[in-house]
């Protein structure tokens, strides 16, 4: 039986990834703060069905001699290295901790990696955010980096370490460059699950007003289900590589609005507020991505549709919002 490690368990994409690595026969084990081990209802809720079939190991990222300890006990098949501090627009407030956290934590997991179990397979969580202030239109693995964030600076130090520590001690260790991924499961400061979060208070008659930052920003938005199947897909090859994972499509911030706020049979402008106590200091227009060798490569391609992906995320937070106040479902809507 594979042995996989996997950081960031608790978010989004470590709850999807333990799901597929378990129905794929996988032991998972999962690297978690000790103070989510205290409070597993608010810092385990994505992987609360499946915790019975998991192992937990308190470490921290800012502690080498804690994640060595839990590398050297387990030593894994494949690690799988995606926590971070991943709010871009908290990595102005604090760069700092988003800085200390994201390098230092990558360098700590592949030292970890390469002194204790120096034939676990690596895979390194990078970002669309790397690429920041494009040069082109769509993006791909030979685009140039131009970080306009903490975050996306943190993440190409990540990148270049780990293709520092593929190449120097011949580590089996790929990148994923990631675009944005969402689900149900997103974290409720993430704009799109900020809207549909909202919308449903709207709805549900509990609130009647959305304050958003730059409505124009254009983002390739895919399924974080379907993402975690690259991550998997790049620990089976034979030779470690990098590769960009995305839809190829490119919608704005608006359009996801106007397609949330339809399936619900309102109009966004009806209750969107600009607000520019939002907007980020220095922004990304457009990210769109272009998967072409992952589809060569590794055989996966995206097939789920934007629209799909929007209703699924208000259909859930219309429960959500409903069965956390006790209100009907049917409230609000005239029904």
């Amino acid at each position: 039986m594979k042995k996989a490690l996997i950081t960031g368990i608790t978010g989004q994409d470590g709850s999807y990834l333990a799901e597929l690595l378990l129905a794929k026969g996988y032991e998972v084990h999962g690297i978690v703060r000790r103070v989510a081990l205290e409070d597993p209802e608010n810092r385990m809720w994505r992987i609360r069905h499946l915790q019975k079939d998991l192992q937990f190991h308190s470490a921290s990222l800012e502690s080498y001699p804690s994640l060595f300890k839990v590398v050297h006990r387990i030593r894994p098949d494949e690690c799988y290295h995606l926590a971070a501090q991943s709010f871009v627009s908290y990595s102005f407030e604090d760069e700092f901790s988003t800085l200390n956290t994201n390098i230092n934590g990558t360098h700590h997991v592949l030292s970890t990696i390469k002194e204790a179990a120096p034939d676990c397979r690596f895979y390194f969580a990078a970002s669309s955010e790397m690429f920041g202030k494009v040069t082109q239109v769509p993006q791909n693995e030979q685009t140039p980096f131009h970080p306009r964030s903490s975050y996306g600076i943190s993440k190409v130090a990540g990148f270049h370490l780990t293709q520092n520590y593929r190449e120097a001690y011949r580590l089996h260790a790929s990148c994923g460059i990631l675009y944005n991924h969402e689900s149900p499961r997103r974290g409720f400061e993430f704009v799109t699950r900020k809207i549909t979060h909202q919308l449903a208070r709207i709805k549900l008659g509990l609130d009647n007003q959305l304050r958003l930052g730059n409505l124009d920003a254009k983002r390739d938005w895919g399924h974080a289900a379907d993402y975690v199947q690259a991550m998997w897909l790049m620990l089976q090859q034979e030779k470690p590589d990098d590769y960009v994972i995305s839809t190829g499509a490119c919608h704005s911030v608006r359009e996801f609005c106007r397609i949330a706020f339809s399936h619900v049979g309102l109009n966004y402008e009806d209750y969107v507020v600009v607000d520019e106590r939002f907007f980020r200091p220095a922004e990304v227009d457009i990210l769109m991505g272009d998967s072409t060798k992952a589809g060569d490569r590794l055989g996966w391609r995206y097939s789920r549709s934007f629209e799909d992906l929007v209703n699924e995320m208000v259909d859930s937070d219309l429960k959500f919002v409903s069965d956390k106040c006790g209100i009907g479902a049917t409230r609000g809507t005239g029904a």
